[in-house]
């Protein structure tokens, strides 16, 4: 097989992210430029904010992976970048650079779906084969997918309004705790040395456990949390209590996640006619470790193979959208310059479009 290598650029939200992946799996360079130092005051990510400094930043961290991977920037065989979705600023500095190299060293250009790419970043990582359940856990989006290739992905549900990771955000922004709120509440949780208390003083609701489908629905645990918060004294939460607390919501997420899970599996099995036996877990939430180890139990249980990527691959980067663009030349698929960026690009058909 002769090598190939894609560069990728993503810029949808507030990491400036360039990689070089090669089509047999080798990351062979790869770069992110966090903005927290940006965002930290805000407590979230500030669109102008972000779109300015992809501006700043998206040149030397793209020349730095060049310079990285040791080759010649002719070498590239193709530029794939994010359009979507996301901030629309964002997506439209990433995807403006790439066409400009493109046009420039005359490449194919390949726009790639931010969502998809995450989707298809077990792929990279493992041998995980078509068709796959996937749950996509991140700060703007929480669904389960049936993926039966690189192009065709099937919504099995979705979040009716939070999604995972904005949950895990607004929490810790109501506990006090600085952004972002995912890993901090991970690490609060971590230091709950009395669990059972835990669970007994701070009974938090699973949303739609135990119904039909696997659609999910944050907003009321978000509730539930905020009426606790503010049963406290006022701007005065117990370390005890603050660490009880953030463990009874990591798992009553976690236990919402299996029961959803759960059905999700046999409506897989419906669409496929065979059992399920491939799951991966992907998006930033997916980096939580108490989660990730939770379905690693499940999954061995049942005899099903469960992917979760390294928590570098799970938070936005460069190289799930090079190796998605991979994916996609791999089917013959590349896409024009006057491709427009679109902040909102719905992956995948509903279940019932089969």
């Amino acid at each position: 097989m002769q090598k190939q290598l894609i560069l990728g650029i993503e810029t949808s939200c507030d990491e400036t992210a360039a990689a070089i992946v090669s089509n047999d799996k080798d990351i062979i360079a790869h770069q992110v430029y966090t903005q927290l130092e940006y965002h930290i005051h805000h407590g979230g990510v500030v669109p102008e904010i972000a779109a300015r400094a992809h501006v700043e930043k998206i040149s030397p961290v793209v020349e730095t992976c060049i310079k990285d991977a040791d080759i010649d920037i002719k070498d590239i065989d193709a530029i794939a970048a994010t359009c979507g979705p996301g901030l629309i600023g964002g997506v439209m500095v990433g995807m403006v650079y790439a066409k400009s190299l493109a046009a420039t060293l005359n490449k194919p250009f390949i726009a790639i779906n931010h969502l998809a790419a995450h989707v298809l970043t077990p792929r990279l990582i493992s041998h995980i084969e078509f068709p796959y359940l996937c749950l996509l856990v991140s700060g703007g989006h929480t669904q389960f997918l049936l993926v039966k290739s690189a192009e065709d992905m099937k919504m099995l549900g979705q979040t009716r309004d939070d999604a995972l990771g904005e949950c895990f955000d607004k929490s810790a922004k109501m506990m006090g705790l600085p952004y972002p709120g995912g890993p901090e509440i991970e690490k609060l949780a971590s230091k709950c040395v009395d669990i059972e208390t835990a669970l007994e003083k701070f009974d938090l609701p699973r949303p739609l456990s135990k119904t039909e489908g696997c659609n999910f629905s944050f907003s009321g645990l978000k509730t539930a949390m905020r009426q606790y918060i503010e049963g406290f004294p006022e701007g005065f939460i117990l370390k005890e209590n603050a660490s009880q607390l953030a463990y009874s919501f990591q798992v009553s997420i976690t236990d919402t996640l299996m029961d959803r899970c759960k059905n999700a599996l046999l409506m897989a099995q419906d669409l496929t006619g065979e059992k399920t036996t491939r799951l991966a877990i992907v998006g930033g939430v997916a980096a939580n470790q108490f989660i990730a180890e939770t379905f690693k139990e499940f999954t061995k249980e049942q005899g099903i193979d469960l992917y979760v990527p390294p928590p570098v691959l799970c938070t936005d980067n460069g190289a799930m959208i090079a190796w998605a663009g991979q994916e996609k030349l791999a089917l013959g698929i590349t896409d024009s310059l006057d491709f427009k960026a679109t902040p909102r690009w719905p992956l995948g058909k509903t279940a019932d479009s089969r």
